[in-house]
Formats: structure tokens, sequence, C-alpha cells
């Protein structure tokens, strides 16, 4: 593909502009992206209110053009090979069986087909007594039937709630009983776990999958109650075509409908379930639509492989289906060449031009160039690093040289048309997003929430810079609370607090769960949110996170230290895989249990002295403990 320029110098003027004068003390004043300075973002076109408009409007206006694609499974081979481990010191040489995939080219429906897949399922669905009082879970892998099903039910006014494929059988039970799921859909490998909740799940009537279960465990499951009733994906979608179309109108949502209760991880207890309106869907796509719209063209093409549990998957897939780019389907354990036989990986075969993901995944990719830069011998090793640095000072000429000679063989290995990036979720280290911007492609940062449809700030392309997550999106306004105790003001220079967001797409509650929605901490009044992230304003109208009010922790110094930031710094280091920071108020400074990146680990003749943790054995290769010096916070 060519180099496409979708630039716009200027396109954003002052970045972001003050909307109204600080309401009172403690607080800054409400901040606006300059795009939104007259009205905040709502709809990305006339006449679309909700998510089915959106499914309408693409198979409309995009037609038979490419939508979503995905690989099917031709075979799994499976290989023994030798794995050296080291116990009590000692290596031990053990033989281990490894599955590798072998899968089909791409396959696609277009926009038009997935309307009609979506009419098939939803008019099924109804047939089988689905109401718009019900709520029907999908608990599967990111993959088109996941946007069929769920699309389907948004198109019928079904809410739909979301559960993780990877979520424990606790967490599954949790997202299934607290909504009263009527329903669920998910793959024929996670019906085992589903089993096993079932008998704990009294509401739960219909379970609707993919893929080929045997017929053992379909039995099984209508075993656990008479009143369940066990149908594949085409078996609904059979059904439906049977059923007139007249059903759906009068079962169409409305703007203020709730589309999704979207589960949060539940790091800290039962996961919360985020109620997100078709609204507030549809506000975000305008938003992105306004700010990154122009950067979305036909020529390029998304790689979607992120959970679609994730609102930041879900919000992205859906503006993609808005503005025509095509998806391809992928897994993170089939993204490189690696797991594959006879076949190119996912990132290979697709040869996306953007992608999205989180910091863990950027990392795992810088550290996977660095560990083949160093596998190629001293010349290879120096040629990178003289490339790297040639393209950091845009040195004339051998800018250019490198960029097209030695880094060129880098894109390669993602298909070679990568040219934007973004990563959410949580703070990427600086380091990893300026090395992986000179080497592969420039990754933006971006930062948002479930609560925000998953965008508060993102940092166009025409505004790269590190350190920054940037301007407020178009649907959305800013200001800043003072955080008295760790010296976070909104007079500071720059000014800094605790971000409080509010717009058509910040939603207004969590799903049965009126302590928290009557909470001032977390909704204070007038629309607010409080997201206890700390942000700074620049100078330049975009926005920094400095630190997380629920990470802050007050040493036995007096020093507040943020224990995600720590993380991001030390995790950026070659030699580290993992980490987890602690600290307490009576310690003098934190402590880390670090997993180490093995093979940068043995390649290491020495590890420096400045500039990293000291390391103590604990584990050989396993587990380091590591007391961090004092720069910590």
């Amino acid at each position: 593909m060519p180099k496409v320029h979708t630039n716009k110098p200027g396109y954003y003027g002052e970045g972001s502009v003050q909307f109204a004068p600080a309401a009172g003390a403690g607080e800054g004043p409400i901040r606006r992206c300059s795009l939104s300075k007259d009205g905040l973002a709502t709809q990305p076109s006339e006449g679309i209110n909700t998510i089915y408009d959106i499914i309408c409007y693409a198979a409309r206006t995009h037609g038979n053009r490419k939508a979503l694609g995905w690989r099917d499974v031709v075979r799994i081979h499976e290989e023994e090979k030798d794995v050296t481990k080291v116990v009590e010191g000692k290596e031990v040489v053990e033989k281990k069986k490894w599955k590798f995939f072998e899968l089909s080219d791409y396959k696609y429906i277009s926009f038009v087909e997935l309307k009609e897949a979506v009419s098939e399922v939803a008019r099924g669905l109804i047939h089988l007594g689905i109401t718009k009082e019900d709520v029907f879970n999908v608990y599967a892998q990111t993959s088109p039937n996941w946007q069929i099903i769920a699309h389907s039910c948004a198109s019928i006014s079904t809410t739909i709630a979301t559960a993780y494929d990877t979520l424990g059988e606790d967490g599954l039970a949790h997202s299934l009983n607290e909504p009263n799921c009527v329903g669920l859909f998910t793959n024929a490998e996670l019906l085992p776990t589903l089993q096993r909740v079932l008998a704990r799940t009294p509401t739960v009537k219909f379970v609707v999958f993919d893929g080929e279960p045997t017929q053992a465990l379909v039995d099984s499951l209508h075993a656990v109650r008479d009143t369940i009733q066990v149908f594949s994906l085409d078996k609904i979608r059979e059904l439906g075509k049977a059923v007139s179309e007249d059903v759906l109108e009068p079962r169409r949502p409305t703007k203020d409908d709730t589309a999704l209760i979207m589960y949060t991880s539940g790091s800290t207890g039962a996961p919360k379930g985020v109620c997100i309106s078709h609204a507030n869907l549809v506000a975000s796509v305008a938003s992105v639509n306004v700010l990154l719209g122009h950067h979305l063209t036909y020529e390029d093409s998304y790689l979607a492989y992120l959970p679609l549990a994730h609102v930041l998957e879900y919000i992205v897939e859906l503006i993609m289906i808005y503005v025509g780019m095509p998806s391809g389907y992928g897994r993170v354990k089939t993204l490189t060449d690696a797991s594959v036989r006879n076949c190119k990986g996912d990132i290979g075969a697709f040869r996306p031009s953007i992608m999205v993901g989180v910091p863990a995944v950027w990392e795992t990719i810088r550290k996977g160039i660095l560990a083949k830069v160093h596998a190629g011998g001293t010349i290879k090793k120096s040629l990178f690093n003289g490339a790297m640095a040639a393209k950091k000072r845009n040195t004339p000429v051998l800018s250019q040289l490198a960029d097209s000679v030695v880094l060129a063989g880098v894109r390669a290995a993602t298909g070679g048309r990568l040219r934007i990036a973004l990563s959410g979720g949580a703070a990427i280290s600086r380091e990893t997003q300026e090395f992986l911007t000179t080497a592969l492609v420039t990754v933006l940062q971006g930062y948002g929430m479930t609560e925000s449809c998953g965008m508060c700030a993102i940092l166009p392309p025409e505004l790269m810079r590190y350190g920054t997550v940037g301007l407020p999106v178009p649907s959305v306004e800013i200001k800043l609370l003072d955080v008295p105790d760790a010296g976070y003001f909104s007079t500071n220079n720059p000014p800094q607090g605790e971000v409080c967001i509010r717009g058509p797409s910040v939603v207004k509650g969590y799903y049965k769960r009126p302590d928290l929605n009557e909470d001032p901490t977390i909704f204070p009044g007038d629309g607010w949110l409080r997201t206890g992230d700390v942000g700074q304003w620049n100078p330049d109208g975009t926005l920094s996170l400095i630190d997380r009010l629920k990470n802050l922790i007050k040493l036995a110094t007096g020093e507040y230290i943020a224990l995600e930031r720590l993380e991001s710094i030390y995790k950026a280091c070659n030699l580290v895989g993992n980490i987890c920071v602690h600290a307490t108020q009576e310690a003098k400074q934190p402590m880390a249990i670090i997993i180490p990146h093995e093979a940068h680990l043995r390649s290491t003749p020495y590890i420096p002295r400045s500039g990293l943790p000291r390391f103590t054995p604990y584990f050989e290769f396993n587990c380091f403990f590591a007391l961090l010096p004092p720069l910590a916070s």
C-alpha cells in the first residue's frame, strides 16, 4: 500500500480551550477540545442515534465492501520439544508438547451481509421469546460472531452483559446472575466452563454457541436443568429466516436505552457493571470521527484481537464499522508466525495499517524486536542501533537510508503497512513509545475508562509528542480537582489535580449499585465523574497523567509515590518481563517482585549499576526481589 498522508496541520488550533471558569474553590476551569468549543459531539451523522443506526448506515454507505474478516483453523499441529529448566541450580531437560495452528486465508462478510446476519439472528432471538426487558450475556472470544450477536441484541432493544472469555467461574456466575441473564452466547471451547457454572445461574434458559462441541457436552448442558435450551448460532439464524421482518420494527431501540452492561475486570472486588446507553456509544463514535476521522480511510485496515468485552476494543470496532474500514480478527496466540505452521500469523496475513494495543502488547513487541536484533550478532546489532540513532536525529540522507534499508525489515514482520497505532488501557512508558515510533510505527497514547466509553483524551498524529495522553475528545469536557494531601492544585503552574469528566459519552452509573451511584467521591453531581487519575494541563493544551489517587502511597519519609508509574518505568527495562511494585507507610522505599525477561537476562554479560534496581536472586530466572532506589517518585 502506498503511504497514505492524512495529516491536517493546524486542524486542532489551540488544542484545548477554556470553556468555562472554575465553578468554585478547589477546582480549575472547564476545558474542551478546540474542535468542540461550540458544542460537544453527540452524533457522527444526522439520523444516527443508536448502534443499530450505525449498522444501517454502514450497509447503506459502504455496501459490499469488506467489513469483518476471520480465519478458520485448518489443522492443529502438535510438536514435542525439549525444554530446559533450572531446578535447584541445575539445568534439567524436559519434553513438552506444543500446539501450533494452521489457518486458512482471511474470509470476509460485507457490510450488507453484516446487516443481514444481524437481522436474521435478531428475528431468531425474538422467536425464542427474548424480550426488551431481558439481558443477554456475551461470553466469547473476539470474533465476527461476537459482533453479530451483540448487534442483533442491540437492534431489538435487548441489553447485553459482557464477560471476558478468560473470566473464572465465579466472575462468570456474577455477570450472569446480577443482571438475571436469560441466556448467553459463547464458544464451543468455553462450554465446559459454562457447564460447571450453570447450576448456579437459575435465570439462564438459552445457550447459543459457535464452533463444534461434542454431543456429550451439549447433552451435559441440557442435563443441568430441563428448562435450558441449547442452539448453535447457525440454528438461530435458520430460525430467524423463517420469521417475518415485521416483528423487528416495534423492537427498535431509542438513544436512551441501555445497550451494554459492561463488566469491569473486578481487580478490587466483584466486577462492576457499567451501564452504557446507545447515546453514550454514538457520542463516542461522533467524537472520534471529529478528532481522527480524516485518518481513517478506505485504504486502511484494522487488526482486531483485543477482548471485545473491554470497552476500548468495542468502541474502536464500532468506529471502524461506521467509517467502512475492514476489520480482520486475530487471536493473541496466532498474531505472529511463531505459533502457526504452513501459514503466516495474523499480522502477516492481514497486513493491517492500524492497530490498537495495551502497554503489555507494545512492551512484548519491543522486547521481541530487540531479542531478534541481539540474536543476529554484533554487526546486525550495530547496524540497528546506528539506524535508530540516525532516525531519531533525523539526519539527512542517513535517516531515509536507515528507514528504507535497516528498519524496513522490522516493519515487514508486521505486514509492512502499519502507519498508526494507539496505546490505551494504561500508561505506556516513554522509552517503549519512542522506540516503536522510531523503529516500527507512530504509537499514539490514549486515555479512557469504561465509564467514558473508553475515551477521555487522544493524541492525534499531527500533535505527536511524548509524555501526554493528548487532547480531550470532542464528546467530553474536563476539569481538575485539587488534591491537597499530595500537593496537586489547579492553581499550580502547570495546573494539576484529579481529572473530572462530563459529556454525552460519560455514563450515568453502575448496574444495581446505588452505593456507588450516590457516592459523591465518584459522581459529585451536575453530570461530573471523578476518574481517580491525577492530570496536568500542558502549555500546548494537551493533558498528561501524572498519578493515580488509589495508588498514591505515602512512605515513612513523607514522600508520596505512584505505584503504577513506577511499574511503567521499570517495565521498560529490557531485563524486566513483568513487575509488581509494593509499598507501605512504614517503609522508607518501595519494593518490587520482578519476573525477568529470561532471553535478555541470559544474554546480558552484566547488570548496569545505574538506572536499574539492585537485583537479588530469589528463584533463578523465575523471580527476583528488588529494593527500588529513592528516585522512585
